[in-house]
């Protein structure tokens, strides 16, 4: 009897002791991603598409609440524009990947502001929070735009992590006369159990269940550790409350950050417009349907303009 209660308290203890180190690993590894350098090619070939498209593209950079420096490219167009777009790139990316996007921008007369995330390219910071102090950065980008470039609407597209940050800036963030997010998470702690589940190729009802404790190990350690509360971190609860509108973008087959995110979203608030792309991995809209991606969302931002109708039920899908 009292080895079989001490075999017992054995494999309780080990089970705790596992699931606070994994727990560990599993935060560090998710707050520190890699980091993809800008490289002189990407500012060679960000240099070329600002030229070609009738623009100049200038180096800035900003401080962020807590001293972090942030950098970015802003492209502005010699003739006379009058709104402009911020975009904001994935997990261990770099502004540059999102160039295929700032092209279209530009060919339809946008300002674009192209900013590193933190911990991401040349921006300062050591850890990526997936948008709880991202969301602020980004409003520091907007106070940035307002004060130096005037423009009379700004827009923000985004995609996977850089989508997240946007949608949780609309928490507290109305300047924006509209925003396109693709592949965004609907909070953290759901997209944390796919990832416990994507580990094991299977679903999310592992980290939700059977590997629970991992991921509560995790999230405690992050608030201790780092004074991040991810339980907070809900792209969903920022969207229910905003009067900016939204338009989700997300591909069917996303193996990455499956489709429900979106579809957990769009449920809250009727200014939000989800496209489910048929055919498309995670932010592949631009792969898969390029010309329609482009008409989609520039006819989004034309449409909740400065000056139109605000408020108002989105146009359809098959309108828009």
């Amino acid at each position: 009897m009292r080895t079989a209660k001490f075999t017992f308290i054995c494999i309780v203890t080990a089970v705790f002791v596992l699931a606070i180190v994994a727990g560990i690993f599993l935060a560090e590894g998710a707050l520190h991603p890699g980091r993809r350098q800008l490289l002189a090619v990407d500012q060679r070939q960000a240099t070329e598409m600002a030229n070609s498209n009738g623009s100049d593209l200038t180096d800035i950079s900003i401080l962020a609440f807590d001293g972090v420096v942030l950098r970015a490219w802003n492209l502005r167009p010699r003739n006379n524009f009058t709104n402009a777009v911020v975009l904001s790139h994935g997990l261990s990316d770099n502004r540059s990947g999102m160039m295929a996007y700032a092209q279209f921008f530009l060919r339809h007369g946008y300002g674009v502001l192209m900013p590193d995330a933190r911990a991401h390219g040349m921006s300062g910071g050591e850890i990526a929070s997936y948008g709880i102090r991202e969301s602020n950065d980004l409003q520091r980008w907007l106070d940035w735009l307002q004060s130096d470039e005037h423009p009379t609407c700004i827009y923000g597209f985004a995609e996977s992590m850089g989508a997240a940050g946007l949608l949780e800036s609309l928490h507290s963030e109305s300047r924006f006369c509209a925003v396109a997010a693709e592949s965004p998470f609907s909070s953290f702690r759901e997209i944390a159990y796919d990832r416990v589940g994507q580990f094991f190729h299977v679903g999310p009802w592992v980290g939700r269940i059977i590997l629970r404790p991992i991921v509560e190990c995790a999230f405690i350690y992050a608030k201790w550790r780092y004074h991040l509360n991810f339980d907070l971190d809900s792209p969903e609860k920022a969207v229910e409350s905003t009067k900016v509108p939204v338009l989700l973008i997300h591909g069917q087959v996303d193996s990455n950050i499956p489709v429900r995110h979106s579809r957990k979203i769009a449920t809250g608030n009727r200014n939000v417009v989800l496209w489910e792309v048929p055919g498309a991995d995670h932010c592949g809209a631009i792969g898969v349907a390029p010309v329609e991606l482009e008409r989609r969302v520039t006819d989004w931002f034309q449409q909740n303009a400065r000056g139109t109708s605000r408020g108002k039920a989105p146009t359809s899908l098959a309108n828009l």
